[in-house]
């Protein structure tokens, strides 16, 4: 093993973690609830690094996923990811979550060309990029209806929402691939990737419900 250490962490989907030591991966878990990114990311992690057999203050680094996806989620996997790398002092890294999966075909039986990856973005709508079939992203990440998509192989967990996209390669995130493969992938920031507005906005201004003086 060598002295590296990587925590993968992405809540873009569900809760998505894994560590890698540069060369393999040693631990992969995930928490399928998208509602209870905030109970389950901290026991899932706990968990996780006593199985892996390693100590939390040996992590090297941080990858974790900034989306696309919806608010609360992604903002769980960011903010935890910035502080643990804070409490650490290590470097903590931005990457797009539709890259990850785009790399784990890479790995399992990837098409002969361009392929798009997608994933849930609720309102009747996906999240997609498309890619070469050497993995690099080409256009994207974007928002829009199913329908709308490449006439391409598609991948991701949109495939488990929306009947008229087959899923041809891997459907879910795998934290442990993120772990891996994560320090190759371009670089995203650590800002979460939204593409929209959110469904819950600030109330206007209240009415008055005083009358108003008749004119003279």
């Amino acid at each position: 093993m060598t002295d590296r250490l990587v925590l993968g962490l992405d809540t873009s989907t569900h809760v998505q973690i894994g560590i890698s030591d540069g060369e393999r991966v040693l631990a992969s878990m995930t928490y399928d609830d998208p509602k209870r990114h905030v109970e389950q990311l901290a026991p899932l992690l706990s968990t996780m690094i006593t199985e892996a057999g390693v100590e939390m203050t040996a992590l090297t680094e941080i990858i974790v996923g900034v989306g696309p996806g919806p608010f609360t989620g992604l903002r769980v996997g960011i903010a935890s990811a910035r502080i643990l790398g804070s409490v650490l002092g290590i470097e903590v890294r931005g990457v797009c979550s539709l890259d990850v999966l785009a790399a784990q075909w890479q790995r399992n039986d990837p098409p002969e060309g361009d392929f798009v990856i997608a994933t849930d973005a609720r309102r009747k709508e996906v999240y997609w990029a498309r890619y070469t079939s050497t993995g690099q992203r080409i256009e994207g990440p974007s928002v829009g209806k199913p329908d709308q998509l490449p006439q391409l192989p598609v991948a991701g967990p949109a495939a488990l929402v929306h009947s008229e996209l087959a899923s041809s390669g891997p459907v879910r995130l795998d934290g442990g691939v993120l772990a891996l493969a994560g320090p190759q992938l371009p670089d995203a920031g650590i800002e979460p990737l939204y593409l929209r507005s959110p469904d819950a906005t600030p109330p206007g201004p209240r009415k008055s419900v005083l009358a108003h003086p008749r004119a003279l």
